[in-house]
């Protein structure tokens, strides 16, 4: 027990002393005028305890065992990187694995990132978004049991769900098991969207979920697991440190932004509401300080008065739609986030809104326009949404569309809960 107590003593030492430490791995200016500016009953609410900062239920596990270690700017220990925090507990960590981003999360969007040695520890730090989707079996065979700890937001297509099951069958492949320091979901209250199909399978969908699954990390790994998504069905073991103080209704402001574009809370709660519009001619914000909470188009002017201009933005959008143009739409900015926690609904009133609004509708869904356009289909996982806008069908119909299949998933879902 002295050794528990000593290590959580110079964790919180190690905490509190943190102003030396990347910057990325801190809370952004912009994180912290969302946290300042959240609704009174979030502020007041005492907030969970992630797996990672409950030091005292793993630290002896890790003694004498080689670590490897999947994270990036979002692991922390009270404010500081888990992996200078464990790296000075005695923690023996032989190789840092960084998904979509980065290690210290500062890579573009869809940006392929290089394996380096982080300069700090020393430590290699290989890249799981490159050439390498999930460790090799030699990088497997260097270590004794794999810790996971990345905050995830709760959607399809944010791509940490998917390094998840690549390192979970590593994992499985080699007998070696994956502690996995949970943490919350902030849309862990929302579960909607058609059910990806099969033939739309891809890097920004790579499971039959709908796009907005409402588990914490811990809880997609004992599905992958419960469900056989691994190949020839196989099971990676899992030891689960579960959060303190949480239920899947819990408000939870985020400490740190999870990834460049993803740089307030306000963009945090909707993107599984916006990220769909990847797939459209209107610009989401990216190539502003303000992605995810705007939406617009050049030949929207007349329609709306809030306009704004994307730019070239070194580690956020480098070439951003409609750059250096301004774009005329939608500012939700202030929208009140208390009106996606009642619905507990997908929003589709903008993207109908705005096709509704956009003057050739021809080009509204046209990928061909720009290397900066998705692909539609693959966002929301049905071909049916988008024929479904052109048609204008109803929002009602539209949601009935997917069922029986976000019905049978919920179902499925409650099977693999760690909290209420």
């Amino acid at each position: 027990m002295k050794t528990i107590a000593l290590a959580i003593s110079l964790a919180t030492a190690l905490a509190a002393n943190s102003n030396c430490v990347n910057s990325t791995s801190q809370k952004s200016p912009a994180m912290a005028d969302s946290l300042s500016s959240a609704p009174e009953d979030v502020l007041k609410a005492k907030g969970p305890t992630t797996g990672a900062d409950q030091i005292s239920k793993y630290l002896d596990y890790l003694k004498g065992k080689k670590i490897g270690i999947v994270v990036n700017q979002t692991s922390i220990i009270g404010t500081k990187p888990i992996v200078d925090s464990l790296v000075a507990l005695g923690v023996n960590i032989v190789t840092i694995f960084g998904p979509e981003h980065g290690f210290r999360g500062t890579a573009s969007n869809g940006d392929k990132v290089n394996d380096s040695v982080d300069p700090k520890t020393g430590i290699p730090a290989i890249s799981l978004y490159g050439k390498l989707k999930k460790p090799t079996k030699e990088q497997m065979a260097a270590i004794d049991l794999m810790i996971f700890d990345i905050q995830d937001v709760g959607a399809r297509f944010y791509t940490y769900i998917n390094t998840l099951g690549h390192v979970m069958e590593a994992c499985a492949e080699n007998n070696k098991e994956m502690l996995i320091l949970d943490r919350p979901n902030p849309n862990g209250f929302l579960v909607d969207g058609p059910i990806l199909e099969d033939h739309l399978h891809s890097g920004i969908g790579m499971y039959k979920i709908p796009i907005s699954h409402g588990l914490t990390i811990a809880e997609f790994a004992q599905m992958i697991n419960g469900e056989g998504w691994l190949p020839n069905k196989m099971q990676c073991k899992l030891k689960i440190i579960k959060i303190a103080d949480y239920t899947h209704d819990t408000p939870y402001v985020l400490p740190v932004m999870p990834s460049p574009n993803l740089n307030t809370q306000q963009s945090v709660m909707l993107y599984p509401h916006i990220c769909m519009f990847e797939g459209t001619i209107l610009s989401q914000g990216r190539g502003t300080y303000m992605p995810f909470t705007v939406l617009g188009a050049p030949l929207l002017k007349g329609k709306y008065d809030f306009s704004f201009a994307p730019h070239s933005i070194k580690g956020m959008s480098e070439t951003p739609l409609h750059q250096d143009q301004e774009c005329y739409g939608l500012d939700l900015r202030k929208y009140n986030l208390k009106d996606i926690r009642k619905s507990g609904r997908i929003h589709l009133k903008w993207l109908i809104e705005l096709y509704n609004a956009y003057p050739e509708k021809e080009k509204f869904f046209d990928m061909s326009q720009s290397k900066q356009m998705g692909n539609f289909d693959k966002l929301s996982g049905t071909e049916n949404l988008k024929k479904q806008i052109i048609a204008g069908t109803s929002e009602e119909e539209i949601r009935k569309s997917w069922e029986p299949g976000l019905g049978q998933f919920k179902e499925m879902r409650k099977k693999y809960l760690i909290y209420p």
